[in-house]
């Protein structure tokens, strides 16, 4: 971690592994930002970025499947009616969670965006959405897609009738005690906490700290699903333990059966992901060697990820502001796996078999 910051990989981080008993090691490492050399510490809050996914959309559809309002085939065309007299009304939620949907990975949406009135945006992005073609067809391949979390955005809400980060710390974040994982509403006051530091954007014309990173979840006013949540390492690792103890049926998650968890966890064959979750890919994996096959995650853009090892119970999280002050420093794609594989030779070892 030392390393990584001489080197220039992010200018400050935090490293917390753990497992299902409680954390082994939790360290913060360098500055949440350069320019006032504010330290990062164990209470800094880091652009989770992509890890929106499997800790906030990826729970609230497992709720909602949960409550028997939708299942993982219902198609997108019976919810969102937009969707009906298109292509795409025959792409199902679990479309969407493995990224077999079809959709682009990323469009910039943004550009449009900004130059609308806040309030419309979210129905501009919206039918930006009904009408982008799609590139593959339906299930044939996985394609990772922020556009297909962002429908899963919009059926959550249009399902609860509820905006999507309430529906979140209701149904997730609050049951669990958690108060350091939330959203960003850019329309109101920044939370007074602190911040990892992002980058200087140069359309924005500021440095980014307390406002999300992606261009499309800022233009839409910083909640969508494929990007926008903030957290602190522990109520990352907290909400993960969460799941590890459920997937294992010694405790519950949110009112969500074992079995739920376990379908969701579950490695496909066919995407080779986890439904809302990655897995580690066969070589040149950012979790590095050592892990399990039986293993999810994500990563992050702005420098987060988070591994659990189902197997062996280990949890390894990593949040970085690597794109400190700018977006373009792609060392950390190296350092994760070297990383990984340093935690997991010393900590399997070591403590993770001891404690089993």
């Amino acid at each position: 971690m030392n390393d990584g910051i001489d080197t220039g990989v992010f200018p400050g981080a935090v490293l917390m592994v753990g497992n299902r008993q409680g954390i082994l090691f939790a360290r913060a490492f360098g500055l949440a930002n350069r320019y006032t050399r504010q330290a990062v510490t164990l209470d800094t809050v880091f652009d989770l970025a992509s890890l929106t996914k499997p800790l906030a959309t990826t729970p609230a559809v497992m709720k909602l499947i949960q409550q028997g309002g939708v299942f993982l085939e219902t198609k997108i065309g019976d919810i969102l009616p937009a969707f009906r007299e298109t292509p795409k009304r025959a792409v199902e939620i679990r479309h969407l969670l493995y990224h077999t949907s079809g959709y682009p990975p990323h469009r910039p949406y943004y550009l449009s965006l900004k130059d609308m009135p806040l309030a419309e945006r979210k129905r501009a992005l919206r039918r930006m959405l009904v009408a982008e073609p799609l590139v593959r067809p339906v299930g044939a391949v996985m394609e990772y897609s922020d556009l297909g979390f962002m429908v899963l955005c919009w059926l959550i809400e249009e399902m609860t009738l509820m905006r999507f980060d309430h529906v979140v710390n209701r149904e997730i974040f609050h049951p669990l005690g958690l108060r350091q994982l939330f959203f960003v509403d850019l329309a109101k006051p920044a939370p007074n906490v602190s911040f990892a530091a992002t980058e200087q954007c140069p359309w924005r014309n500021t440095l980014l700290s307390g406002a999300v990173s992606d261009d499309n979840a800022w233009a839409v006013g910083g909640i969508e699903g494929h990007a926008g949540l903030f957290g602190t390492a522990g109520n990352v690792y907290s909400l993960l333990r969460a799941l590890l103890a459920a997937h294992a049926g010694e405790s519950d998650f949110c009112g969500i059966s074992h079995s739920l968890i376990r379908t969701f966890l579950r490695r496909d064959s066919h995407s080779g992901r986890a439904l809302g979750f990655d897995t580690p890919s066969s070589e040149n994996s950012s979790s590095g060697t050592r892990f399990s096959k039986n293993t999810v995650g994500h990563l992050g853009f702005t420098g987060s990820s988070c591994w659990m090892d189902l197997q062996r119970e280990v949890i390894v999280i990593l949040l970085t502001n690597r794109v400190h002050p700018n977006r373009d420093n792609n060392l950390i794609r190296a350092f994760r796996p070297r990383l990984h594989d340093a935690v997991m030779d010393l900590f399997i070892t070591d403590v993770f078999d001891t404690l089993k």
